[in-house]
């Protein structure tokens, strides 16, 4: 059928007029159906002629393709050969073979070294959980420094009480806090009716003159119980966190050293052989960098917990000798000797009506 239809075309003549227009041909759906498929399945034919008549057609039937203007070809060009043959035909050169076979090595290099690095952590969580499920069934030891264990558990269970006086700070701040503005509430409510009800003017007058002076004692306090638990604050989670953050690395060393240890141990006992051998010494180095590693985080925790031990003996006492001035004069009703403890320690309350001051004022 096809042959028939191609010596069918080798017999057609297709006008074209300059514009490179066909003109009006005749109605042959199923000749213009097999041109198409020819023309779309073929190369590039914009530098070649089509022989309509199939290999051994005749002169008659060649259409000269160098008047039809356009690409006679529709191809797709996210194809990388067809990328390739779309650069050639336009004049642009393709990429130097160099430049690929560099961009190859680097991203080979890339992938390697990722995988390195998996592999080696890998490797190092297996031996870390190997070591701690041998611990935890008693079949495997471990490096215990006894005297550090326990500071590592004093400065714990410091740190849990600490956090639990923190929170009963906090709630005392947040119930007196309450007070103070109930006391204010009271006080206006006092000068109010003083104003609206002549016969008990004195009364009223002097009822909200106490709660007003109470107010104004409350908020001395509460700046300094604040300043009290902001201290308790910076010292429980920001000085003893940070000496835990250590402990943690600390103790993740010392599983890593007891894992490698254990692992150079068992390659000791068994056979010499050459490949052995070779693991020996990879391990022995493995081994001695752990050791290393372990070494210095334990300096660094004891270090660590002497400075803490220093610094909370010198914070609370300053911080208790507060906390006990200012309640003390607070209930004696001494106010001058509240105002004389915020002084002592530094302490500077903000005062109700004050604006924050401007960016040029606090350069």
């Amino acid at each position: 059928m096809t042959d028939g239809l191609m010596s069918k075309a080798a017999t057609m003549e297709i006008p074209i007029n300059g514009a490179g227009d066909t003109g009006s041909l005749p109605e042959d759906d199923g000749l213009e159906q097999d041109l198409q498929q020819v023309m779309v399945s073929g190369p590039n034919l914009n530098e070649t002629s089509i022989v309509s008549g199939g290999y051994g057609g005749t002169a008659e039937g060649i259409i000269p393709t160098s008047t039809v203007k356009g690409p006679a070809v529709q191809y797709n060009t996210s194809f990388p050969g067809l990328r390739l043959l779309h650069a050639q035909g336009s004049g642009l050169h393709p990429p130097h073979p160099s430049s690929l076979a560099t961009g190859d090595e680097a991203a080979r290099g890339i992938a390697v070294e990722k995988f390195d690095i998996v592999k080696k952590w890998g490797i190092n969580t297996y031996k870390c959980t190997k070591q701690l499920i041998s611990e935890r069934f008693g079949r495997g030891s471990r490096t215990v420094d006894l005297e550090l264990e326990t500071q590592i558990e004093l400065l714990r269970d410091t740190k849990r009480k600490y956090e639990c006086v923190l929170q009963l700070g906090r709630a005392l701040t947040h119930h007196f806090y309450s007070l103070v503005q109930t006391q204010r509430a009271l006080g206006d409510a006092f000068s109010d009716l003083s104003q609206k009800s002549p016969e008990l003017q004195e009364e009223f007058g002097c009822n909200a003159e106490t709660q007003k002076l109470l107010c104004k004692n409350g908020e001395t306090l509460l700046g300094a119980v604040n300043f009290f638990v902001s201290s308790i604050n910076t010292l429980v989670n920001k000085t003893m966190e940070d000496t835990l953050m250590t402990v943690k690395q600390y103790e993740t060393a010392r599983l890593e050293y007891d894992a490698y240890r254990t692992d150079l141990e068992e390659l000791s006992m068994g056979p010499r052989d050459t490949s052995t051998l070779c693991r020996l010494d990879a391990a022995q180095s493995h081994f001695q960098s752990h050791k290393e590693k372990y070494e210095k985080l334990r300096a660094d925790v004891a270090i660590k917990l002497k400075f803490l031990e220093e610094n909370k003996i010198k914070v609370m006492h300053k911080q208790l000798l507060l906390f006990h001035n200012a309640i003390s004069a607070y209930f004696a009703g001494n106010q001058q000797q509240l105002v004389q403890t915020l002084r002592q320690f530094n302490i500077k309350l903000k005062t109700p009506g004050a604006e924050k001051p401007s960016w040029l004022e606090e350069q």
